[in-house]
């Protein structure tokens, strides 16, 4: 699975857009990078991991949706999407935009394993989305955490209601990213330039903070049929950095899910991919 070391090596570099102040942040709470990028890595994923999703994009049955805004059919609620994975809504431009160069767009830096990967898949076109099958959402808890968790969980929650009020059978994917460090810089309570002055650095109670969240997370509905109500799968992913330009480093041990729990990346990935098969076997 790739998703992850995708994300960490992505936040290790610092964002080439400024905010107001001229800082460059690895993670800004005020922009959606990360969860692009995150659900990139999701989607790199699962077409390796999903031989029926291969043919479905080789087909042109399929095309992607970027921050695609889904409304639930019962209450007429629109929800916004990171990414999503659909039937085409009429003919694919022939100057559409593909999932390979929304790599190149976001700043993505592939290893030549990963670069050899992503050329031997077919192309994924970015186009006009008709009936989503595959909806991702990827939202993270970078700092604060305890005032995090009813966000987190509000957020998710109405995340799934929508892609599952507007299709039962569409996979609702979640997939979360939590900080385990013990010291963060906030884009937020640093809200002046950073070169003028020194950063002010909030503390966090370490392994706490982050496995309450991460707990928190795990009280999200999910569903193993179409008929309950919840995500199709949920992803965790827990990171250590500071957010000062330094190192990011991947946490696999505790508070991180294990391998072959539920809320572990590869499970969710495997997961996925065999819903996908056995869901969309005949379109």
């Amino acid at each position: 699975m790739h998703g992850p070391e995708i994300l960490r090596r992505f936040l290790q570099v610092p964002s080439p857009v400024a905010d107001k102040y001229g800082n460059h942040w690895q993670y800004n709470s005020r922009s959606d990078r990360h969860s692009k990028v995150g659900c990139w890595g999701i989607a790199f994923d699962l077409l390796q991991s999903s031989t029926l999703l291969r043919r479905h994009v080789e087909e042109a049955k399929v095309v992607m949706g970027v921050n695609h805004t889904l409304t639930d059919f019962g209450t007429g609620r629109p929800k916004k999407l990171d990414l999503v994975i659909a039937r085409p809504n009429g003919v694919i431009p022939k100057d559409a935009k593909t999932f390979a160069g929304l790599a190149d767009l976001y700043g993505v830096q592939l290893t030549g394993a990963e670069q050899h990967a992503l050329s031997a898949l077919p192309p994924l076109h970015v186009s006009d989305v008709g009936a989503v099958l595959i909806a991702l959402e990827a939202k993270a808890a970078m700092t604060a955490h305890v005032k995090a968790k009813p966000r987190l969980h509000d957020e998710l929650n109405s995340s799934h209601l929508c892609v599952h009020g507007s299709s039962k059978q569409a996979l609702a994917i979640a997939y979360v990213q939590v900080n385990a460090a013990t010291e963060f810089v906030s884009s937020v309570t640093n809200n002046f330039s950073l070169a003028e002055q020194p950063a002010r650095v909030t503390k966090h109670k370490q392994p706490h903070d982050a496995l309450e969240t991460i707990q928190k997370v795990m009280e999200i509905p999910r569903r193993s049929n179409n008929t309950e109500n919840g995500f199709d799968g949920l992803g965790i992913t827990v990171l250590d950095f500071k957010n000062d330009g330094g190192p990011v480093r991947l946490v696999e041990g505790p508070p991180a899910p294990k391998p072959g729990d539920v809320f572990h990346y590869g499970s969710m990935i495997i997961r996925m991919a065999n819903e996908y098969d056995t869901t969309f076997a005949n379109i």
